[in-house]
């Protein structure tokens, strides 16, 4: 089994309800083990006019292929009221691959590392709530330097 990270993110549809959903789905996914989920964190959208996010990120262990996983979690998406109108349009859910183990993957339907992890204070503070202080990405950088790069700014963590 692989570690996989997952960040999970939403801004309609009650958010806070959207993740607990979110993580009772990854929880039953197949050939998967769930592990954890940090805690829930708002901040304000990337473009403006849209209602705040709410992120987590959640931690699983899985045998699946990636491209299967990502499937899965598309899926998830879909059960949950996602509708991809507009790429960077506000949504029930969104749930990203940012790591998947060790792996370098680039696909066109997935990059990983994460292509924005590195600049999302959203992503990267609940992921260190998860993984450990020494991880390091399948591209060589340091989770400790990418905090250190990527200041705790405009978060709120709301739920312990």
């Amino acid at each position: 089994m692989e570690r996989v990270y997952i960040g999970m993110g939403s801004n309609l549809a009650d958010p806070e309800d959207q993740l607990r959903s979110a993580v009772q789905a990854l929880a039953q996914l197949p050939d998967s083990r769930f592990v954890g989920v940090s805690g829930f964190y708002q901040s304000d959208s990337l473009l403006p006019g849209q209602p705040r996010y709410t992120n987590a990120v959640a931690a699983i262990d899985s045998t699946l292929p990636p491209l299967d996983l990502l499937d899965a979690l598309q899926a998830i998406e879909l059960d949950q009221g996602r509708e991809r109108h507009e790429r960077w349009g506000p949504r029930t859910l969104d749930l990203d691959i940012l790591l998947f183990g060790d792996r370098l993957i680039d696909e066109p339907r997935l990059q990983v590392p994460h292509y924005h992890m590195h600049a999302r204070p959203f992503v990267l503070y609940p992921l260190a709530e998860l993984a450990p202080a020494s991880l390091k990405l399948a591209d060589g950088r340091s989770l400790s330097q990418l905090l250190a790069d990527c200041p705790f700014i405009g978060l709120e963590r709301i739920t312990a």
